[in-house]
């Protein structure tokens, strides 16, 4: 019977948005096309876009998309692809144990597909187009409109450049990967004891409730091309989410997606309960070179992930690139010092550990601070993250299985604050655009280092409280319909064969 719900569920979720969509497709199209469908922070280049207005009259030409900046896009979004299948399912199925290995690897990979689908069904909708401060519009739904009959073209998103576009396609494809990974990382926090058909429900839950509300308030904005002249600058940032009214940097998702599935994991942990044996049975990982190949292709994924959000293939995209090497190196040396410091011996785990520490703190900074303050950001970050699985680990008391809070959340948030340090001009940063209309930048002299780190702090909180409310809602939901842990002869014998009827290795 909890089967037979699960499925309804699912189901039933789809079958709403798509008669939603459907109903939203057959009326009249409105008279303009849908206002910016954006990803962007408050500094220079450094996330999203608006879609580009709809041509005013016949006479005026459809923009044409940069062919160099729209094929960088497509190359970040397999990059991002990669991150999620294999690099993260392999991280963490190395992490566990063997029983437990493919559980892993479908939890991650079936939740990635989800979100994919539910992504263009209405996600991208709710998250980049224009509504509220809290939540967007219904204008994409099931991407309606992202074709233009009348012009025979794609329609186009703006980049962080007055008159650059990109097709609006392959915006909405890079974002969709965004949110396929969020999901899959809170998979880590309840690895090993949770129903695979409740984590898909919490999935569909969560991500409707919490990762696109957050998208849209952290990246939607008008784009630059909407700030046309002085008299329309308040109009304009007014139609932004709220954290983009604030002011607030997150260049590639330390709040959207690190902080926010961290918090979720955290939750998860807490909600579902400990692993049978924790604390007394020995749950080493079982595969500490599958982990080592998972953290690799993580690191070359995350250069589509942080690189690809400047959605130009120009400086801030190098700066974005240089900053995810630099600052991981630095991550995973400080990681290696810590545990040599600690134990007297520096381990592979630690290091695959450290690299992934480094690229989470780094994410939301990448584009937005100078190459001596990425360093920073990296090394501070490796023995930051040390402290979250060991010392804080042990002062929340949670089975966080695989450490999603203290590498994702404590990394996160770290790598939030210090973009508020960094940002500043006088201290190498690029700072950020100051008026939209004139595309100028802010003066070392009207930085203030003070303010911007409050407005960071405040981002920081909106996001945990926003994500903490959301999953506890959504985990009970998914467990009163469906259940959210297995039984413990199911969690004993190894969610392998007691959830997928197979197993990862044989003899």
């Amino acid at each position: 019977m909890k089967k037979l719900l699960a499925s309804l569920a699912l189901g039933l979720s789809l079958l709403t948005c798509g008669s939603f969509a459907l109903a939203q497709t057959a009326a009249p199209a409105a008279a303009s096309a849908p206002a910016a469908e954006a990803k962007a922070d408050a500094a220079a280049p450094a996330t999203a876009p608006a879609a580009a207005p709809a041509a005013a009259a016949e006479a005026v030409p459809v923009p044409v998309p940069n062919k160099g900046d729209t094929s960088w896009m497509l190359l970040s979004t397999l990059l991002v692809l990669m991150m999620a299948v294999p690099g993260l399912a392999l991280f963490y199925g190395g992490l566990v144990r063997s029983k437990n290995m493919l559980s892993v690897l479908m939890q991650v990979m079936v939740t990635f597909s989800l979100i994919l689908v539910l992504w263009f069904i209405y996600g991208y909708s709710l998250a980049f187009t224009e509504g509220n401060a809290y939540i967007g519009g219904f204008d994409r739904l099931f991407m309606k409109g992202i074709w233009d009959n009348a012009t025979g073209t794609f329609a186009n998103a703006a980049t962080f450049s007055k008159g650059v576009y990109i097709p609006e396609i392959s915006f909405a494809a890079f974002q969709a990967t965004f949110a396929g990974i969020t999901c899959a990382l809170i998979v880590g926090a309840f690895a090993e004891r949770a129903k695979f058909s409740g984590v898909l429900l919490f999935m569909v839950l969560w991500f409707t409730f919490s990762y696109v509300p957050m998208a849209h308030m952290v990246w939607f904005w008008m784009g630059p091309d909407a700030y046309a002249s002085k008299e329309v600058v308040d109009e304009m940032t007014s139609k932004a989410g709220l954290l983009w009214q604030w002011g607030a940097l997150d260049f590639a998702g330390g709040t959207v997606v690190h902080i926010n599935a961290a918090v979720a994991g955290l939750v998860g942990a807490f909600m579902i309960g400990k692993r049978v044996g924790y604390g007394k049975e020995a749950m080493a990982p079982h595969s500490l070179t599958l982990t080592m190949v998972g953290a690799s292709l993580l690191w070359v994924g995350w250069f589509g992930f942080n690189a690809g959000s400047a959605l130009e293939a120009n400086g801030f995209a190098a700066l974005a690139f240089i900053n995810t090497m630099i600052a991981t190196a630095a991550a995973v040396l400080a990681w290696c010092m810590g545990e040599a410091l600690m134990r007297g011996k520096a381990s592979m785990l630690g290091a695959a550990s450290g690299a992934v520490a480094g690229l989470v703190a780094i994410t939301p900074a990448a584009g937005n601070v100078g190459i001596g303050g990425g360093v920073i950001i990296g090394f501070v970050s490796g023995f930051a993250c040390l402290w979250g699985v060991n010392g804080l680990k042990k002062l929340l008391g949670a089975d966080d299985s695989l450490d999603v809070f203290g590498v994702h959340g404590v990394g996160g948030i770290l790598g939030a604050l210090l973009t508020g340090v960094f940002n500043s001009p006088s201290l190498g940063g690029p700072g950020f655009v100051a008026d939209w209309v004139t595309a100028t930048m802010v003066t070392p002299a009207d930085f203030s280092i003070g303010a911007q780190v409050w407005v960071q702090a405040k981002a920081v909180l909106v996001t945990v409280l926003w994500s903490g409310v959301v999953s506890v809602i959504a985990y009970k939901i998914a467990d009163i319909t469906i259940g959210l842990r297995v039984s413990e002869e199911e969690e004993r014998e190894g969610l392998d064969i007691s959830s997928h009827g197979e197993s990862a290795y044989h003899g």
